[in-house]
């Protein structure tokens, strides 16, 4: 492994739309996802739409269907594949939901690039009806943090993952507000993508002294894969360059000590 996180938002990141929107429009409801967007939370939207599209006899393979058809940038697939044979560890973090981001990953063939993915529940019921669940249930609390939306805030995600890593670099792709508040919990040693002319870019912008991470922009998928394999290879050439000079350092240590004091080698046959 290189020592490296990198973590994907989902919509208008690895694929070019938001897919909510995408499964809504293709499925012909748009109006009445537009008319209980005034009355209720999206997350909450999302489950009632997929309950309103069941009545209408629509099935879990037709919604499969449109998932597959999802508009996709050519290089984005190939960034994702390159940055994982570079021993990355992938990780989706999305306001999506599980059963579209696994639909589409496995379409694409890169699934298995991703050691994990947070995100909203999506699963089948037993009546073969999409459910798609708040990760944070915020009918019983509330996470606490005013820049994210009630279901799902992306910076406390950030901050346990943090708590599982040790001396890993992460590399942070976004373009939704929602994508801020993670990008304040990175540290110096990390680096945040934000999609340009994208609402996390212009906030960044906007409030770029509260950004700890090393910013670094793209409008994209080429650049998407330009920018992120180029911070991948300068990382694990750095961080090569830090064992090499551990080595000299201890190399010239060594050689200061009395040979006379060293005890002679053991040999194993």
């Amino acid at each position: 492994m290189s020592g490296i996180v990198v973590i994907f938002d989902f919509d208008k990141t690895i694929i070019d739309i938001d897919s909510d929107n995408w499964v809504v429009d293709e499925l012909g409801a748009t109006d009445m996802f537009n008319q209980l967007l005034t009355t209720m939370p999206w997350n909450t939207v999302m489950d009632k739409m997929m309950n309103e599209l069941y009545l209408q006899g629509k099935s879990i393979g037709d919604i499969e269907d449109v998932l597959k058809r999802v508009p996709i940038h050519p290089r984005v697939v190939p960034a994702i594949k390159a940055a994982y044979a570079l021993g990355c560890d992938l990780r989706v973090l999305s306001d999506a939901n599980l059963f579209y981001i696994e639909t589409i990953l496995k379409h694409l063939g890169i699934r298995e690039c991703f050691s994990e993915i947070n995100t909203n529940p999506g699963f089948v019921d037993e009546e073969g009806k999409l459910r798609i669940l708040p990760y944070h249930d915020f009918h019983t609390f509330s996470h606490g943090c005013n820049l994210c939306p009630p279901n799902m805030c992306k910076g406390k995600i950030i901050e346990r993952i943090q708590t599982t890593l040790e001396n890993k670099t992460i590399i942070y792709l976004g373009d939704g507000a929602g994508d801020f508040c993670p990008s304040l919990k990175l540290t110096k040693e990390d680096y945040m993508m934000p999609r340009k002319d994208f609402p996390v870019w212009e906030l960044i912008c906007k409030n770029g002294d509260l950004v700890q991470a090393d910013v670094h922009e793209w409008a994209d998928g080429e650049e998407l894969e330009r920018v992120l394999i180029q911070l991948i290879t300068t990382i694990i050439s750095m961080d090569e360059n830090v064992v090499d000079n551990t080595n000299q350092l201890f190399d010239c240590k060594f050689e200061t000590i009395g040979h006379k004091v060293l005890p002679k080698p053991l040999y194993v046959p």
